[in-house]
């Protein structure tokens, strides 16, 4: 890459890692589960799937064996996608939800689309790992068998949830050990997970579509009168895709098409470059007003239009990255005041995330979540596995892309993302939090190729994100006086 400017204007006590094989992620023991692995001889692959699989027991309330996953890998030559993001049951229509008003709920067994996490470690391991998939499951059964001590951060999620989700079945048997959540630096023994991490390390993953693991998961879910069934586990399988992309000040930005927001940052990357962000001084009110009102616009056009990819006939993704289209939306954006964004019409034609990279050159940018803290709040008794609840990201609306439908995807706020400059390999990157992702993807890049801001100064600088409307938040770091002309122009 150029040349950074290696200064750090913010406050931070962070320094930039330099490394032939690097493990990132939020949480230390994932990171040395992934570094064991590379010290086993393995690759970024096989280390990535070791953290992830440790993520799991370490960070409940951010992902769970019940989860979605998405990557993007550069494997020393090119690059892969990889969707495994599972399907609605058979069962459901918008004509289920009728018991619930016509409405998807939030929590609950009706919120559970097919888990496609365990199948996305199978595959990626299968095609691209170096040591037996059973090995790399060692760190996390070691660390559910004998217990870790929850950290501050975790801990204060896992408490905020327990209100809210104490009540949903099977959740306060695996998350409530003493009627409560787990208080900072307890031990937490997670011993139901530790056994369906072995089966599905001595399996490759088929206990949990095809095996025992899948049958209490039916079993359970028919119990409670839910759709999902064995049937819709066993036919799941992940898909391999091509990343969409766009090119953004001399790089191209790899993301995973729909159905996820990836296409909200090149949207809103493609409406930045329209105006020629860098006439404006680093850290001004211009500079991130201009970046606000650019995501903004392209929220709107992703929460139109943006569906299962099978299911985008109308609006398709490469419609809504047109140039003369981005251009037009460009023009939209007030220097001067907030707005509040509409789509458009184009042309017609809970989460953890991790990085690993090694010394061969082999790059994975990988993002596992059970969306909304620990997701529906539903554990299927005596296996520790958490259900995702990412069934309430689909609409109910016959007219909307992402009407929910048999076998069909819904709308993923994960999104792993790359970099490339002329066909080689420069960066993996993410952010973790709903639709926090797409909008620290913008803010990072336009960082670093914009500005020539080093990842570290990039990562520490203060960030806003945009709600809903006009309402934005902003982090303590940002000044006062930038944060006083932001609400002086309606923000």
């Amino acid at each position: 890459m150029d040349d950074f400017d290696w200064n750090n204007p913010y406050p931070t006590t962070r320094s930039p890692l330099m490394a032939r094989n690097v493990v990132s992620t939020s949480h230390p023991l994932a990171a040395q589960a992934g570094l064991r692995m590379l010290l086993r001889g393995g690759n970024a692959v096989d280390a990535a799937i070791a953290a992830a699989a440790v993520l799991t027991v370490v960070e409940p309330v951010g992902c769970g064996l019940g989860g979605d996953a998405f990557a993007i890998l550069w494997d020393g030559a090119q690059l892969h996608g990889l969707n495994s993001s599972g399907p609605a049951p058979q069962a459901w229509t918008p004509g289920y939800f009728k018991k619930h008003d016509g409405r998807i709920p939030a929590l609950g067994w009706d919120t559970v689309t097919v888990p496609g996490m365990v199948a996305g470690w199978v595959e990626l391991s299968e095609r691209f790992g170096k040591l037996p998939f059973s090995e790399l499951f060692d760190p996390a059964i070691d660390v559910a068998e004998r217990g870790h001590m929850v950290t501050p951060v975790v801990q204060s999620k896992w408490e905020k949830a327990v209100p809210r989700l104490k009540d949903q079945p099977g959740y306060a048997q695996a998350f409530m050990p003493q009627g409560r959540a787990p208080r900072v630096g307890e031990n937490f023994v997670f011993a139901d997970a530790a056994r369906s991490l072995l089966r599905i390390a001595e399996t490759h993953g088929e206990a949990f579509y095809r095996g025992e693991l899948a049958e209490a998961i039916a079993l359970h879910a028919k119990q409670n009168g839910a759709a999902l069934a064995a049937d819709d586990l066993a036919a799941f399988r992940p898909e391999w895709v091509t990343p969409i992309s766009r090119d953004y000040g001399g790089y191209t930005v790899h993301e995973i098409p729909p159905n996820g927001q990836g296409i909200t940052a090149l949207i809103a990357l493609g409406i930045i470059e329209q105006l020629d962000l860098r006439r404006y001084p680093l850290d001004s009110a211009d500079f991130h007003h201009l970046m606000i009102e650019a995501v903004k616009l392209a929220f709107a056009d992703t929460y139109r239009w943006v569906a299962d990819v099978r299911h985008m006939t109308e609006v398709t993704a490469e419609h809504l990255l047109d140039d003369g289209y981005l251009a037009e939306r460009a023009k939209r954006v007030d220097m001067k005041r907030a707005g509040n964004a509409a789509h458009g019409t184009p042309p017609r034609g809970g989460t953890v995330y991790l990085t690993a990279a090694d010394e061969s050159g082999m790059m994975i940018s990988f993002i596992q979540s059970n969306f909304l803290g620990f997701g529906s709040g539903v554990v299927v008794p005596g296996t520790g596995i958490s259900m995702h609840n990412r069934g309430c990201g689909f609409s109910t609306d016959p007219a909307h892309p992402n009407c929910v439908a048999p076998g069909k995807r819904p709308f993923h706020t994960i999104i792993p993302g790359f970099l490339t400059r002329d066909g080689q390999p420069q960066m993996s990157f993410g952010v973790m939090g709903a639709n926090m992702q797409p909008q620290g993807h913008v803010q990072i890049l336009a960082r670093m190729l914009s500005y020539g801001q080093q990842p570290q100064a990039a990562s520490d600088a203060p960030r806003w994100r945009v709600n809903t409307g006009l309402e934005l938040d902003i982090e303590r770091g940002m000044p006062p006086e930038v944060a006083a002309e932001l609400a002086s122009r309606g923000h």
